[in-house]
């Protein structure tokens, strides 16, 4: 009877220490899956802000016009304020250059005459930069 105990005891010893592991992975799985995740969002708003600066865009909020230098530090005060929501780079672009938050006019910018919906222009670059090779 000490010898099928014995084993019992040592059965369920692995068991629990087999569960134990598979909780384990699964707790690190959940963290450092939203790490990576939060990293690459972060690489990809800062190359989207890069973008921005770079731009030799008039932006267009209100209806009143905006040099980059101007543009950028509405948006990365906007970025301040709503970081908590965001948890990607379309989450960025909605809340901080896609429309005021006042009055609920969409963000525009012009180049070469044209003017374009700033959400827009920042999702092709945000695609262009997703699709570019490593």
């Amino acid at each position: 009877m000490t010898m099928s105990v014995s084993i019992l005891l040592s059965a369920i010893v692995q068991r629990l220490f087999s569960c134990h592991h598979i909780a384990f992975l699964l707790i690190v799985a959940t963290v450092l899956v939203p790490m990576e995740s939060q990293a690459g969002t972060e690489i990809e708003i800062k190359h989207l802000i890069e973008y921005i600066e770079n731009s030799k865009y008039t932006f267009i909020r209100n209806g009143k016009e905006y040099n980059t230098k101007e543009a950028l530090v509405h948006i990365q005060n906007k970025y301040e304020y709503t970081k908590c929501w965001i948890k990607s780079a379309e989450d960025f672009i909605k809340y901080t250059v896609t429309k005021s938050s006042m009055s609920g006019r969409p963000y525009t910018v012009r180049c070469d005459g044209q003017e374009i919906v700033s959400a827009e222009w920042l999702l092709e670059e945000l695609k262009r930069f997703r699709e570019k090779p490593e």
